[in-house]
């Protein structure tokens, strides 16, 4: 039996005070645990074979806690979001962006149990996705991977995820995305969303259902435009995917293709200090107003004194183009034994660009290395501003390969990972000429200075090993441990000249690192205690590789010389924890009035988190324009205790309550070195994680419309390492209502459906983003985007 991917949130750990409380918790747990069965995650489902399906699955075929959104979940909280936005609703999860379809990846956050985005894993039908840094070296955004009207399920697996999981950043837990398989009809599909600041998102699928021989094959295509909230710039993409499934008693051949191309232009990020009281809630661009973006500079090209740091750009935006197939075979070799491959490949090309004043602290340094006495606003073009882009470029092929074999009372899996990467990065400044200004729309050409460039070949092997054991009919004993090996290799084809980097000696620095750790364990229980009741203990070691990103981020490759370079090679490890949970999960049918039935699970849970690589960055701004090689150090520890509470309440087919509950703590071990200066971080909580969160949804379905109300608590955050700052919580509702339309049901048209959606139904303000780099007195935020209006008729032909 493979362990199913699907999963929940974990267990709470043994020095945690709340620990206490965990027998009367599993106890309790038992009246209301979900152990319901869930599908394999790859299984196709047609929209028929969906209905009256629960839209959200805890597995009970898995010893960790994994949670599954389906694709109706996903679609009903907003037409066309971003499927990591979807997993807000789960316990344990904070996700925030500046715009509700969770689209922008500048100002995206993700936690799940404390564990920041770039410490989880992610993968698209099994093909690694990278750690979602923003700008990104390993992979691509799920959005970008597959068109989410596409996407069958997402699965979060909130602890530890599966040995098989191809991904070297997985510490926290792993998301893995699932794509539709074929319909078995021939069916044509249409979705139209229109709605506030001009949005409108239109999808198309084509199936052409089984033309014989087990061969099934869809295209589909997305638009998608949407003008920002609060100033004149407009998100758009384009995206196609194609796959093609060739299924028979023999096996399974998946032929998968996505392309992506999309521009987005960005929201700088408002800078916070201690005992401020002016900064603005917003920090839009000046563009297309460029007779005002001129008058907003002195003629030397310097900001108003009075914005400080929050001054104003002319533009910034990030523009992707990707390119992702794969072909995976899954062989049926005998009845006891399947062997599946899965060669991929990913091409991106993009670039990162900002528009801003010359005069903006540290430029005039920068550009004076290049142009030494010269005049810098008749130099980039007499406007005042400069371009600064960012230009990326990533190959990369791969292959999965794995085993299952039914041995009887041993379920045996084992199989690896190789993955070939070069990534390269180079940072180029552009004139931004008074009489022909450019737009955040165009990549700019005829650069004046290319600062540095970089390219790093990375290689990639993963390897594991597990066995399940059925000790008994109802117990199941799963041990494994995965390898995970590492070989880099960055070089620095332009290197900048001495000065042109903040923090940085005459070079970067060029070198191999290799890690190898061939011994990352797992042991797990599967106990069902009942037929309604199952409980479950899962403990793993999980590690995170380093960064291969050259000059910036948290990565060897941006330090700030040679020797620091092979200091740290020689001397550092890589990020590491050991997750420990438990859980009960489980469902009961009830006879209380109205109430029917009740399902859910509790997990406690405890990580030790070792090795925490902290870059000290060398400006005193975060995000600064100019950046600088950052100090990369080992910080120390973090522990991690929590509890997470879901549950659902049925009253009868057509109303459901449900809630989650989440508390973490998790908590820093050491002070850190900044220089000679002690920074007392020892026993603060991790920022940007908040301790508290609550989700609630209400479903109510009367005839042919059903409507959905969604809650979502987040809990004050900190926002600075040593905790002397922080944002406070907020509660923000969002409404969706479904309507189908039996009277435009005709031979020609099926299934239509007109669908209401009110995000921020409340009209809070507040963070919805905290950027946190700083140990005290600054953060930075991004505001929570207001209430918004759209509408979505789809329709099947």
């Amino acid at each position: 039996m493979k362990i199913s991917p699907l999963r929940t949130q974990p267990g709470l750990p043994a020095r945690f005070p709340l620990l206490a409380m965990s027998a009367a918790c599993l106890m309790a747990l038992t009246q209301f645990a979900h152990a319901q069965s869930t599908p394999a995650a790859n299984g196709a489902k047609t929209a028929d074979a969906d209905a009256g399906v629960s839209t959200v699955e805890i597995s009970s075929q898995s010893t960790r806690s994994s949670v599954s959104l389906r694709s109706k979940e996903l679609q009903s909280q907003l037409p066309g979001m971003n499927p990591l936005k979807g997993l807000e609703t789960l316990p344990g999860v904070s996700f925030s962006t500046a715009d509700p379809w969770g689209n922008n990846e500048q100002n995206l956050t993700l936690f799940v149990h404390g564990f920041n985005g770039q410490q989880l894993g992610y993968t698209m039908d099994g093909v690694p996705l990278g750690d979602q840094q923003y700008g990104n070296y390993n992979g691509l955004s799920p959005q970008r991977a597959v068109i989410s009207e596409n996407v069958r399920n997402v699965v979060l697996s909130s602890g530890a995820g599966d040995l098989a999981t191809p991904s070297t950043s997985n510490l926290g837990g792993t998301i893995e995305v699932f794509s539709s398989d074929p319909l078995a009809a021939k069916t044509t599909s249409l979705q139209q969303t229109l709605g506030s600041h001009n949005a409108s998102r239109t999808f198309v699928r084509f199936d052409t259902g089984n033309f014989g021989n087990g061969n099934s094959l869809y295209i589909s295509g997305l638009h998608q435009e949407a003008k920002a909230w609060d100033f004149d710039g407009k998100q758009s993409g384009n995206q196609m995917n194609t796959k093609f499934v060739h299924s028979t008693d023999a096996g399974k051949l998946t032929l998968f293709l996505n392309y992506s191309d999309k521009t987005e232009p960005n929201e700088d990020a408002t800078v916070h200090v201690a005992g401020e009281s002016s900064a603005p809630y917003t920090r839009p661009f000046l563009y297309p107003n460029f007779g005002a973006a001129l008058a907003y500079l002195s003629p030397t090209g310097n900001t108003p004194a009075a914005d400080g740091s929050n001054y104003h750009n002319y533009y910034s935006d990030a523009q992707r183009t990707d390119y992702l197939t794969y072909a995976k075979y899954d062989w049926n070799v005998s009845q006891t034994t399947s062997w599946t491959n899965q060669v991929y490949f990913h091409h991106d090309d993009g670039v990162g660009v900002v528009a801003g004043p010359i005069g903006a602290a540290g430029l005039p340094a920068l550009f004076n290395v290049y142009f030494p006495g010269q005049n810098l606003k008749q130099i980039f073009g007499n406007s005042g501003y400069a371009t600064r882009a960012t230009q990326y470029v990533i190959n990369r092929p791969g292959i999965i390969s794995t085993v299952h074999m039914d041995l009887g009372e041993h379920q045996l899996e084992f199989g690896g990972w190789w993955e070939h990467n070069n990534s390269s990065t180079y940072r180029r400044w552009f004139a931004l000429d008074v009489n022909n200004p450019s737009t955040p729309y165009q990549r700019p050409t005829n650069p004046l200075i290319t600062q540095y460039g970089s390219d790093i070949t990375n290689n990639v092997v993963q390897l594991h090993l597990q066995d399940e054991w059925r000790v008994k009919p109802n117990v199941a004993i799963q041990a494994g441990f995965k390898s995970s090996l590492q070989f880099a290799d960055g070089e620095f084809p332009v290197q900048p000249l001495p000065g042109a980097i903040s923090g940085g000696s005459l070079a970067l620095p060029v070198g191999k690192i290799d890690t190898k750790k061939w011994f990352l364990p797992e042991l797990g229980i599967l106990w069902d205690i009942n037929p309604r009741d199952q409980f479950f203990a899962n403990i793993q070691k999980n590690m995170r590789q380093f960064v291969t990103y050259g000059a910036g981020g948290a990565s060897p490759w941006s330090l700030a010389s040679q020797s620091a370079f092979d200091l740290f090679k020689n001397t550092a490890q890589p990020e590491s924890s050991v997750t420990y949970e438990m859980g009960i999960r489980g469902k009961r049918d009830v006879q209380l009035g109205a109430l029917d039935k009740i399902d859910g699970q509790v997990n406690l849970y405890h990580v030790d988190f070792s090795n925490r690589l902290l870059q000290i960055s060398p400006t005193s701004v975060i995000s600064a324009i100019v950046g600088g090689n950052p100090v990369l150090a080992n910080v120390g520890s973090v522990t991690t205790d929590g509890i997470d509470i879901a549950g659902t309440l049925h009253f009868g087919k057509n109303f459901s309550l449900y809630n989650a509950f989440s508390y973490n703590r998790s908590v820093y071990g050491d002070n850190y070195l900044n220089g000679s200066t002690v920074v007392p971080t020892s026993g603060k909580q991790v920022p940007g994680a908040p301790q508290w969160m609550d989700k609630v949804v209400a479903t109510a379905t009367f005839g042919d419309i059903e409507t959905q109300l969604s809650g979502d608590y987040v809990g004050r955050r900190y926002a600075t390492y040593t905790n002397d700052l922080h944002v406070g919580g907020y509660f923000m509702l969002n409404l969706g209502v479904t309507a189908k339309l039996p009277s435009l049901n005709t031979g020609f048209m099926k299934n239509a459906k007109l669908r209401l959606n009110v995000t921020n139904l409340n009209q809070i303000t507040g963070a919805a983003a905290v950027v946190v780099g700083a140990a005290s007195g600054t953060y930075n935020t991004y505001p929570i985007a207001p209430r918004q209006v759209f509408a979505t008729f789809g329709a099947e032909f």
